[in-house]
């Protein structure tokens, strides 16, 4: 089960697990899995439990490593209609997971997602593939429509294939795969998935998960896992600030996306594909920009994680640094934030380095400390040396700390 609100509105996600139960940080009452309230520290002795001192659940179900939520109060649970992702099923499928919570809107962030054409310009040389001498006309083949969604195929007008097949189901997931054919005439299936959720307006959560059949080479097999989660953050803030402002026009424009997009055949057809499925189904979402038609949202955004005091004024005021104090100010702007709260294996690996960072700078002190105080040169030598290392470690932690914290800037936008 998957429980919301406690006492007084506080997000049981924000709590934590003691002894099985979860927690809320707020006053301490705890809940058990089917949302019964077992513990409320400010009753008296003796005192029962309300009864309505419980929260709302919802069935969940946990496929091919997702966790997923049954939203409805009027049907039960039908585990027919969870996605099955066929690739994921294959012998010997590897992929690589992140999770992040992103500051636009989720129809933002589909349609950043579902656009290759992008790629080799604001990602050139994030990883071994984006190049910006690559980009070029694309082609484009749809083959499915519903009201659940589209799938098509798509490749390089050079090249004059589609090997990629993507395809959108709604409402969150977006899948791209290929095949590939080895010399050997081996098929190897490659695919991208990202299941994208609102998590409030203006807000998204997402996660992706990139894998595949084929064995990963051995120089990537060098690389920690948080390397490849921290350049999945830099991929994502390559992205932000045109997403970001690409959210407040359609908010203050109010006009469906064909009076401000210019959509090429040649680059944007996903796109295109996407916001003129949301003209025929969008009547059944709170609001939404279509290519033609829009229903703006009935309420304003709720702010949320807002900062305050010293702290977050000290922060804001360097935007392209992150900011100092980052870490304490809760901002989707900030890596820390987006994703590592969200992922216990970055956290863990997080403190690790802090642990180390603050071990070699007391043992450089304490080596410096004694190279003053002993009298023998080659004693004064090892220790000067030991001190030297020692503060290259610091820098070594200091800059993985740095690496899975701090926000990607373009050079050109650089102090």
């Amino acid at each position: 089960m998957v429980m919301r609100l406690s006492d007084r509105l506080a997000k049981l996600s924000e709590g934590q697990l003691v002894d099985g139960r979860l927690e809320c940080l707020y006053h301490g009452w705890q809940f058990e899995g089917k949302g019964k309230c077992v513990k409320i520290p400010q009753l008296p002795s003796g005192a029962t439990i309300p009864r309505t001192a419980c929260v709302k659940t919802y069935e969940v179900k946990d496929s091919q490593g997702v966790i997923w939520v049954w939203m409805s109060d009027k049907n039960p649970a039908d585990p027919e209609k969870l996605p099955w992702f066929e690739n994921f099923a294959r012998p010997g499928f590897q992929d690589i997971s992140t999770t992040h919570e992103l500051p636009y809107d989720h129809s933002i962030l589909l349609e950043n997602l579902m656009d290759p054409a992008h790629v080799p310009i604001s990602h050139d040389r994030t990883d071994w593939s984006a190049k910006r001498e690559d980009a070029q006309a694309l082609l484009f083949k749809v083959i499915e429509r519903s009201s659940r969604g589209f799938a098509g195929l798509w490749g390089k007008e050079k090249e004059q294939t589609m090997p990629n097949y993507l395809r959108f189901d709604a409402p969150c997931v977006l899948q791209n795969n290929r095949e590939i054919v080895d010399k050997n005439g081996e098929k190897h299936y490659f695919s991208g998935l990202f299941l994208c959720r609102p998590s409030g307006q203006g807000k998204s959560m997402l996660i992706v998960r990139f894998g595949g059949t084929k064995r990963s080479s051995p120089i990537a097999k060098l690389f920690p896992m948080w390397y490849f989660h921290q350049n999945a953050g830099k991929v994502f803030e390559q992205d932000m600030g045109f997403l970001s402002s690409q959210n407040e026009i359609l908010m203050k424009e109010k006009v469906p996306t064909k009076e401000l997009y210019l959509n090429l055949r040649s680059s944007d057809t996903w796109v295109a594909e996407y916001r003129k499925w949301m003209d025929k189904v969008g009547h059944g979402m709170p609001y939404y920009f279509g290519h033609n038609t829009i229903s703006l949202p009935k309420e304003p955004a709720v702010l949320e994680h807002a900062p305050a005091g010293l702290v977050a004024g000290i922060s804001a005021s360097l935007p392209a640094k992150g900011g100092i104090g980052t870490m304490h100010t809760p901002n989707l702007a900030n890596r820390y934030f987006r994703h590592v709260i969200h992922c216990k294996e970055c956290r863990s690996v997080l403190k690790a380095f802090q642990a180390w960072k603050n071990a070699f700078f007391f043992l450089a002190l304490a080596s410096a400390a004694f190279a003053i105080l002993v009298s023998g040169r080659q004693w004064k030598s090892f220790l000067v040396v030991s001190s030297a290392l020692c503060l290259a470690g610091v820098y070594a932690c200091s800059s993985a700390i740095a690496l899975n914290t701090t926000n990607f800037v373009r050079l050109h936008r650089r102090l």
